[in-house]
């Protein structure tokens, strides 16, 4: 990782694979993941005959560990190595498999995921997007939203309703390994708050996909989407591997306010300040033990999986409080942005603090997540 390390580009970099928006960081990021995965360090604990290298799932986390360390960018096919890949490798067909995996970990082919509709959010059980079956296809028509990377995926995940006449609305729902490269599918790009792209919105019309893409039988959708979903939030394991994000820790803001001074004394002797710091260090202390702690079963008796089911809300919620914290620091400098010439570190924290709301958003909001802790590990009423 030290000796591969890439030079900086010259220009930005996503944060996420929720900002990869240009042919120019694709390609270089693309490059990237294949460089990983051919030195082995990727799919590490996916089997040898789809691609991956066969081994125990250990090896892969010290090699995500040394990623981290060492800041080697990000392994953008996200969707294809956390989540679909982990779910095909987990319930596909061999001949799925075959199909599917190696194109995912050498970044050949991006995913991108059909969930989200415009008029439904996060409810994915009132999800409208209609595939009917003709002979030997379904013909898809509807459009979803905030399709990570969908202008430049060649698969997607896909939840779309085959009955719309089931007593439960979840019994209607079928889910899709689809084509993205067919006739009637246009993937619009969404601007952010960022002034970056990422997201996009998917529209189909009349678009036919192979009736071999049904992952599963008609109506079992919502089952291999809350399965999906579990592998999003990381509360059960199988993804490739790499990193998703930038690693941006609590050490990185302390540095950046080491040489900021308020009244005229250092920004870190003030004690409110140091106050606030101690407590963030805590918890993004707590976040790591926690994850050790859940593989430990005797000291989770009390609420199983509860760490597991609070990791997504846990680890979003922190990164974003933790940023925000960092730009206020900064006082008046805090509303200047990347392209400033007086921004701190060129804007980084305020480009990391608006990125970190898709986290927030993407996989279940947080006061989805919310509602899954009460409901699943606390025991409360819907």
């Amino acid at each position: 990782m030290r000796d591969n390390k890439p030079a900086d580009p010259g220009f930005l970099l996503p944060q996420s694979f929720m900002e990869v928006g240009t042919e120019q960081q694709l390609d270089f990021l693309r490059e990237w993941q294949h460089k990983v995965w051919q030195a082995g360090y990727l799919g590490m604990a996916w089997p040898k005959e789809y691609g991956g290298g066969g081994l125990s799932p250990i090896f892969q986390s010290i090699a995500d560990q040394e990623m981290r360390r060492h800041g080697v960018p990000i392994c953008f096919n996200v969707i294809g190595l956390g989540w679909a890949g982990p779910l095909i490798n987990d319930i596909g067909s061999d001949e799925q498999k075959a199909r599917y995996l190696k194109g995912i970990l050498s970044a050949e082919d991006i995913w991108c995921q059909g969930f989200s509709e415009p008029d439904h959010g996060s409810d994915l059980g009132s999800a409208q997007t209609r595939a009917v079956r003709e002979a030997d296809e379904y013909v898809i028509n509807g459009t979803k939203i905030w399709t990570t990377m969908g202008n430049y995926a060649r698969y997607m995940i896909l939840l779309a309703r085959t009955n719309p006449q089931t007593e439960r609305k979840y019994d209607g729902l079928s889910f899709f390994l689809a084509p993205m490269d067919v006739p009637g599918i246009d993937a619009v790009p969404i601007r952010k708050v960022t002034g970056e792209y990422g997201f996009t919105e998917t529209f189909f019309k009349d678009a036919r996909i192979p009736a071999e893409s049904l992952m599963g039988g008609e109506g079992q959708g919502w089952k291999i989407a809350m399965k999906t979903l579990q592998y999003e939030r990381g509360a059960e394991a199988g993804a490739a591997g790499g990193l998703a994000f930038e690693r941006i820790v609590i050490d990185d803001m302390i540095e950046q306010l080491r040489d900021m001074s308020r009244d005229g004394a250092p920004l870190l002797s003030d004690p409110v300040t140091r106050d606030h710091l101690v407590r963030l260090i805590m918890e993004e202390k707590s976040i790591a033990l926690g994850d050790k702690r859940a593989a430990i079963a005797p000291l989770t008796t009390d609420y199983p999986f509860s760490l597991q089911l609070s990791s997504k809300l846990r680890i979003t919620e922190y990164a974003r409080r933790m940023r925000q914290f960092a730009i206020a620091q900064q006082g008046a400098a805090g509303s200047l942005y990347v392209g400033d010439e007086q921004a701190r570190q060129g804007g980084f924290w305020q480009r990391a603090y608006f990125n970190s709301f898709s986290a927030t958003i993407g996989g279940g909001t947080s006061q989805v997540q919310a509602n899954i802790i009460a409901e699943h590990i606390l025991g409360l009423p819907k």
